[in-house]
């Protein structure tokens, strides 16, 4: 299970919302701050810390499908390249020909 801290660990930042009082029981709610369309509220600290973390495991879960998915999208640099100007890869010219140059022909 993911307390407060476990949140702190990966990079997430509760937002504890005042504790509100309905029909006299404490209601504790705030949502993550990086992402805070995942929100939660509850009578009890531990329980609203539990709809948190169940909340953000499923939109973790959900999210991590797609970007699996748009992982295995991706090209080799060389099938990138054929694909850029319609030729097989050979390398790089870079013109750095001038190196290999006879020292004698340029005094």
């Amino acid at each position: 299970m993911i307390n407060e801290e476990s949140f702190e660990e990966i990079g997430l930042t509760i937002v504890n919302y005042p504790i509100a009082i309905e029909e006299g029981l404490p209601v504790y709610a705030g949502h993550l701050k990086e992402l805070p369309m995942i929100n939660a509220s509850a009578n009890s600290k531990q329980q609203f810390i539990k709809e948190l973390s169940e909340k953000y495991l499923a939109y973790r879960e959900e999210h991590m499908e797609e970007t699996e998915e748009v992982e295995t999208a991706h090209l080799r640099l060389d099938e990138l390249l054929r694909y850029y100007d319609g030729e097989t890869f050979d390398g790089f010219d870079l013109g750095l020909n001038y190196l290999n140059k006879d020292e004698t022909t340029e005094r």
